[in-house]
């Protein structure tokens, strides 16, 4: 059976192993650090870490191995109480 990556997937892919942070149907991003985000003489950044990704293009899927997931009822996510609905 062919694995077919999903994001929140964690897997090894040749020397390294991390979680599938991003999926396109070209590629994916594998997640294999993060680091704190050095705040600079502009303020305060928005986004408070640094993501080292990797990418693995669609071709080479194949030399995945899944090791395990990350979703589950605890990690999904829900909407503030009160907060309108989503454009379908």
């Amino acid at each position: 059976m062919h694995y077919i990556p999903k994001v929140d997937d964690y897997v090894k892919w040749r020397d390294h192993e991390g979680w599938v942070y991003f999926k396109c149907d070209e590629s994916i991003s594998i997640e294999i650090g993060v680091s704190d985000k050095v705040c600079h003489e502009h303020g305060p950044s928005f986004h408070k870490k640094n993501h080292i990704l990797l990418v693995c293009q669609r071709f080479l899927w194949n030399e995945l191995e899944y090791i395990k997931n990350r979703r589950n009822e605890e990690d999904t996510y829900k909407s503030q109480e009160g907060r309108y609905l989503d454009p379908q």
